[in-house]
């Protein structure tokens, strides 16, 4: 990581609530993850955590649709981190291991279910174009709903986020890894 580890002294006076509330659970310290950066800002990653948490336990999207949301964004950001992070939940959930393959090398994907070829296509267009074609809502907000795609599209967005910090603090990736790297 390009900074150091974040502790207690480096935050203000005024943050260090929020600072002990976020690294209670980690003994006082983030050493790794997007949080790991993000912590250097402990208020905004408690605003950042309870977004997430909602999206991760209380969204309408299964688990199944979040994990291949969390792999389009991190290919198509060529985040390593998230992608470690996610790859193999994805192939837990049922995303298959030859579209988890296909994404991870740039090679043509195979078809999916409805629902999670509308995320994929979902995704790659805004990512590719940052924006979404009347098709391609069309199919999505006919898979998930209003609210459905609203969080996914929420659910996008976040990962994006912690792929910008992932990528701009060079978050180490684990020792264990449990997925190949992205090529990039």
């Amino acid at each position: 990581m390009r900074t150091p580890v974040a502790t207690r002294d480096m935050v203000p006076e005024n943050l260090q609530e929020a600072f002990d509330s976020e690294t209670a659970a980690t003994g006082g310290t983030v050493t790794s993850g997007p949080g790991s950066a993000m912590i250097n800002s402990p208020e905004m990653r408690k605003r950042a955590n309870a977004l997430v948490n909602y999206l991760r336990d209380e969204s309408t999207l299964d688990k199944r649709i979040q994990e291949l949301a969390m792999i389009v964004t991190a290919k198509a950001n060529h985040c390593q981190y998230i992608w470690n992070a996610h790859a193999a939940g994805a192939r837990r959930q049922g995303i298959p291991d030859a579209f988890v393959d296909a994404l991870r090398d740039g090679q043509p994907l195979p078809e999916l279910a409805a629902d999670e070829q509308a995320v994929v296509n979902l995704g790659q267009e805004f990512f590719s174009t940052r924006k979404v074609s009347d098709a391609t809502f069309q199919a999505a907000i006919d898979q998930f709903g209003a609210q459905g795609l609203t969080e996914l599209c929420t659910l996008f967005g976040y990962y994006a986020l912690l792929a910008f910090n992932a990528n701009t603090f060079m978050i180490d990736l684990p020792d264990e890894r449990t997925e190949p790297v992205l090529p990039i």
